[in-house]
């Protein structure tokens, strides 16, 4: 049955072939998803049809939709622009947004008389005025290189004077100039900003051009104790240059690489900066979402690409944005990034054994981040398995509360060395004294019959139930969709058994319950679902590593 109001398609159809935005919005009022367009009218009509082969996503999506409305604009650029920072004031809730960059702090040099450099939150009405640098995703290393910005600019500290006649500490121990006294001049004080605002940029290289012609005009003027501080803030920055790895010859090379990594539904992305032809900086995103097929991934990368580098001041820009693989609309971001810095910027895949090498470090990183995701979720289930549990017993209605879970999965190529393996999870928790292998014994050589397997296995595990040598668990999970779990259920009718069985399709990370025709949909972020994904996992590699050992074996013999 079509999930879509006649109300809904006759709005679709009133939408102009015009560029710009276009925002849904439920029943309540509130706007669930914003997307731009080269053409309104195409756009907004393809949500409209061929509705069987739609997403789960979409589908939901779709159904949830009660108005539409839109926005012209006069090219796709402009809509583009506009669809970010629509999408930043109302958040809604079937984009795909990174990490609310609300929670990073930023450098930010005021905007005042004579500005101080502070660290700052930014993206709300309420913000400071002045340039932002950032964001910062690790807290760590922008308070060290807060402490190396202290060291080296003398700039201003206090936002209002702190005596009235005399300069304070901050000035006794060479960390500000007291504009605050008149001890420096607007001039001077201004270019140690510039200084400033070109390290925080990476371009330290230029920067330490820079220095040495001050400090050679003020050593031909014979100002000493001023060209002892243009010589220390070099020497300083030197210092930190020699502790960045050179990964380029050339001083030029000004490369962003963006490295990323999935889970079940968990997407981690790293963004290496290299300026002046070194490596600088990372900087690490995560986001909720069940990634299934090319048009997800694009989306994805627009959405890293559109949110992440908006944010930056246009001098932070990259000249190079690499990646593995590139995307749909890439001359479209290409173009508008290339207007904001004013200069061509390049988003392209990577082909070289340098860039090669340096997306495999993001993605390294990438895995990193997502392993240290993994294991906080893992922590999560620990704590709060009574809750997680809980939820599990409602949304399926279990009797029971499911203290004990098994899960099977049959692994094979083509037919060849079938087996299976069940994994056992007791509050949330692996117990692997009693996982179980098994080795198919009705399923003749190169026959792949999935069904058949499950049938077979579930039987010998049905058969110990009724015979009181093993106790049922409150719940079984099937890796499969609905035709796996009727077979399942059928074999547990022979045995009389009443046992709580589902089955989990991974496709859609949709969870099927006997004799019901529509599946249960468990929140994409929620942490029942990644228990779930994560019993079905353990059963996969369990399963695979028992494959690998038999096919060994046959090979040998």
């Amino acid at each position: 049955m079509a999930y879509t109001s006649e109300k809904i398609k006759q709005q679709a159809k009133l939408m102009p072939k015009l560029p710009g935005c276009y925002q849904y919005f439920d029943s309540k009022g509130e706007i669930i998803y914003i997307g731009k367009a080269k053409n309104l009218y195409n756009r907004v009509n393809s949500y409209f049809v061929g509705e069987k082969n739609d997403s789960v996503k979409t589908k939901i999506l779709v159904s949830q939709i009660d108005k539409i409305e839109c926005i012209v604009v006069n090219t796709e650029i402009e809509a583009l622009i506009l669809e970010n920072e629509l999408i930043k004031k109302h958040k809604p809730k079937y984009n795909i947004l990174l990490k609310d960059d609300k929670k990073f702090p930023y450098f930010l040099i005021t905007k005042e008389e004579y500005p101080r450099i502070t660290v700052a939150r930014k993206a709300n009405k309420n913000s400071l005025k002045g340039k932002y640098y950032g964001p910062y995703t690790d807290s760590r290393a922008m308070w060290t290189t807060l402490e190396v910005i202290n060291k080296i600019f003398p700039l201003k500290k206090c936002k209002t004077p702190k005596y009235k006649s005399r300069p304070c500490l901050y000035y006794d121990i060479g960390q500000c100039l007291a504009p605050c006294q008149k001890k420096v001049t607007s001039e001077e004080y201004n270019k140690i900003i510039k200084s400033a605002e070109l390290f925080l940029s990476g371009r330290s290289k230029e920067l330490t051009g820079i220095l040495k012609k001050e400090m050679d005009k003020a050593s031909k003027k014979q100002e000493f104790e001023k060209a002892l501080l243009y010589r220390n803030s070099i020497n300083d920055i030197e210092k930190t240059l020699e502790k960045q790895s050179v990964v380029f010859e050339s001083q030029k090379a000004n490369n962003d690489y963006i490295g990323i990594k999935y889970h079940s539904n968990l997407i981690c992305l790293s963004i290496l900066q290299v300026r002046c032809g070194r490596l600088i900086n990372k900087k690490d995103f995560s986001f909720n979402f069940i990634l299934k097929d090319k048009e997800d991934f694009n989306e994805i990368l627009q959405s890293t690409i559109r949110e992440y580098y908006m944010l930056l001041n246009d001098e932070e820009l990259p000249a190079k944005i690499i990646l593995e693989d590139t995307f749909s609309d890439i001359d479209l971001y290409k173009k508008w990034l290339s207007l904001r810095l004013n200069k061509e910027v390049n988003i392209i895949k990577a082909t070289s054994k340098k860039d090669k090498e340096l997306l495999g470090l993001s993605q390294k990183n990438a895995q990193n981040n997502l392993e240290q995701h993994k294991l906080k979720e893992l922590n999560n289930i620990q704590n709060d398995y009574n809750e997680i549990g809980s939820y599990i017993q409602e949304k399926l209605k279990l009797k029971n509360f499911p203290h004990t879970i098994e899960c099977y999965d049959i692994s094979h190529i083509q037919g060849t060395n079938t087996v299976a393996s069940g994994v056992f999870f007791e509050n949330g928790q692996p117990k692997k004294t009693n996982y179980r292998k098994y080795k198919l014994k009705t399923v003749k050589k190169g026959e792949v019959d999935d069904f058949k397997s499950l049938r077979e296995i579930l039987s010998r595990r049905f058969k110990r139930i009724k015979e009181g040598k093993i106790k049922a668990p409150d719940l079984i999970i099937i890796d499969g969709g609905k035709g796996q779990l009727s077979g399942v259920v059928e074999t547990m009718k022979e045995f009389n058994l009443e046992l709580n069985i589902v089955s989990l399709a991974k496709r859609e990370e949709e969870v099927f319950l006997p004799n019901e025709k529509n599946p249960v949909i468990f929140p994409v972020n929620s942490p029942a679902l990644h228990l779930f994904q994560r019993i079905r996992d353990e059963a996969h590699r369990f399963a695979i590593t028992f494959h690998r050992q038999q096919r060994s074996k046959t090979m040998l013999e």
